[in-house]
């Protein structure tokens, strides 16, 4: 783990745990990555409820309860999915907020109005989420790394850590 994502979770885990918060992630194009290096930090089990990898749009209404008209609507990679992924990760768990990736990591699927590299972000509880979208360079690891680190980052800056 990149030492400066090391620091960013340890900012995170105890800006966490003096709050007595619990975090779940919600994921789609990471894959699980964001919950991975959650976890790899010794003593997460404080502050880490659980993490939800909803790849498919079935998996996002069905565990997290993602409206099938939002995902019809404005698609699976759209501020509207993942704020609604946050709500229904918070929802659908123990834990008092939350973050949710949903983006295109290539090298296929993407489009002029979305393409490779677009990556949505959400970041709160269930009445209240700050969103983002980002355009990462490179390729499909490329792309999920920096999604990861920048879920991460974003947590942070929700929290003011």
């Amino acid at each position: 783990m990149p030492s400066d994502l090391e620091t960013s979770l340890t900012a995170l885990a105890e800006i966490l745990l003096s709050r007595g918060l619990r975090v779940v992630t919600a994921e789609s194009c990471t894959g699980g990555g964001i919950a991975s290096a959650m976890t790899d930090l010794p003593g997460s089990s404080g502050w880490f409820e659980c993490g939800f990898v909803t790849y498919s749009n079935d998996a996002k209404m069905r565990h997290l309860g993602v409206p099938p008209g939002v995902l019809e609507q404005y698609g699976a990679v759209s501020e509207e999915t993942v704020r609604a992924m946050v709500a229904g990760a918070v929802t659908h768990s123990d834990g008092d907020l939350a973050v949710a990736v949903s983006g295109i990591a290539g090298p296929g699927g993407g489009s002029a109005e979305k393409p490779v590299g677009t990556v949505w972000f959400a970041w709160g509880n269930a009445e209240h989420q700050m969103a983002e979208c980002c355009h990462f360079p490179g390729n499909r690891s490329q792309v999920r790394a920096l999604a990861v680190a920048h879920g991460i980052r974003g947590l942070c800056r929700w929290l003011s850590c």
